[in-house]
């Protein structure tokens, strides 16, 4: 049981990385201003939390083409998208377990 309290290091198990997981799970896709909107906060922070989740390799990033400028998007990945699977089963059971 202790193992379930300790299994998800403290990159991913950090609020406002949380939340940014949370949106790339649910859209897959999301720009940089998108995330800003939806998190709220500064550039830097965003953009160092984001940094965090990248260097983990749960999140990658790439330059698109916008109309007539470029914008930054971010997807969760393969080993993100296993880890936030593992979360969600791992909050199931704690309410099948506490309920």
């Amino acid at each position: 049981m202790n193992d379930l309290y300790t299994r998800f290091d403290n990159i991913f198990f950090e609020k406002t990385r949380l939340s940014i997981m949370t949106i790339l799970f649910k859209e897959e896709t999301v720009s940089f201003n998108q995330l800003k909107k939806l998190i709220g906060g500064s550039d830097g922070a965003i953009y160092t939390h984001l940094e965090k989740l990248i260097k983990a390799e749960y999140v990658e990033k790439k330059k698109e083409l916008a109309g007539s400028s470029a914008q930054t998007v971010y997807k969760i990945n393969k080993e993100g998208r296993t880890l936030f699977k593992e979360y969600l089963a791992f909050l199931e059971k704690m309410l099948k377990e506490h309920i």
